[in-house]
């Protein structure tokens, strides 16, 4: 039983480093630019804060990554929250959005706060969780926000 566990655990060892050799790109702009967004949506300090330390990561084209972000299979994992976090909403590109996807969006913003389910709790192991009063002001921003492209 015990020669089964080492073999086990040398294959496992072996695979790691073989993962290492298998780079995924990674979201690295050369600046992170969400001016348009700010500009148009008016986050007070407090809210940029929020949304400089738990959404623009994964929700814009350039992301900070911690020091186990190069290590395989764990930037793979980060590779594919961030890819679809860009796909889902991407404040670099907000001057690309129309009015009514825009609108959609702080909607979507509101929704997922209020439900918990951002930001991802795999996120929220390394960079600390929202509380409430953040949660609470970051709704209440983009609940005001959303009012300029309210679509009658």
């Amino acid at each position: 039983m015990k020669k089964v566990v080492k073999i086990i655990l040398v294959c496992l060892v072996i695979v790691l480093i073989i993962l290492q050799f298998f780079s995924v790109d990674q979201n690295n702009a050369e600046i992170r630019d969400v001016t348009d967004f700010e500009a148009e949506t008016k986050p007070s300090k407090e809210v940029a804060a929020i949304l400089e330390k738990q959404c623009y990561d994964c929700h814009t084209n350039k992301t900070v990554y911690p020091w186990y972000g190069k290590i395989a299979p764990v930037s793979m994992w980060m590779a594919d929250h961030i890819e679809e976090g860009n796909e889902h909403f991407n404040l670099t590109e907000w001057n690309k959005y129309n009015d009514k996807k825009k609108d959609h969006k702080l909607d979507e913003l509101i929704e997922e706060v209020e439900e918990n389910k951002m930001p991802l709790k795999e996120y929220t192991w390394t960079h600390g969780n929202i509380t409430e009063e953040e949660k609470e002001s970051l709704i209440k921003w983009a609940k005001e926000a959303r009012a300029k492209y309210k679509v009658h």
